[in-house]
């Protein structure tokens, strides 16, 4: 349904709804369950993706779970939604306690491989790239910084 609305229009009802989900984290001091994916490439890249809400700025693909969903439900949901592609491999790295927006908050940490090239929708995301991974896009959030560091680890 959401896609009959106008993409500009969708965007800016994004930015606002990403603004009114800050205050209301904010006030009750909950959130729900996370999940970001570091989706890689055959070639061993990483997908970075910039939304059209929010900071500036390179991150991962990801969202929150929905109720009745598991955590690998969800970014397989993410992955389809944000950029299109199907994970060939998809498996759990660890989780990062947090706060957002003033609220706890524990994300999922997945590692992905696709085979595919990513297809943004121009409404969420506005842009999504492979990247080497010695030469990665600034400026990477904070978060994404954290999430990578988990993968690396978890790599190693």
């Amino acid at each position: 349904m959401l896609h009959l609305i106008p993409a500009p229009l969708h965007r800016l009802a994004l930015r606002i709804a990403y603004r009114l989900r800050a205050r209301l984290r904010k006030s009750t001091g909950t959130t729900r369950d996370g999940v970001s994916v570091i989706v890689r490439d055959l070639d061993g890249q990483l997908l970075l993706v910039r939304h059209s809400y929010g900071p500036e700025g390179w991150f991962f693909i990801g969202g929150g779970i929905d109720r009745g969903e598991t955590a690998e439900q969800a970014a397989r949901r993410e992955m389809r939604e944000e950029v299109g592609c199907e994970a060939t491999a998809i498996r759990p790295i660890g989780t990062i306690e947090e706060e957002l927006s003033g609220a706890a908050h524990t994300a999922h940490i997945f590692a992905a491989v696709i085979d595919d090239l990513p297809r943004p929708d121009g409404r969420e995301i506005v842009e999504a790239r492979f990247f080497p991974t010695h030469s990665l896009p600034e400026p990477l959030s904070p978060r994404t910084r954290e999430r990578l560091a988990l993968w690396r680890a978890n790599a190693a």
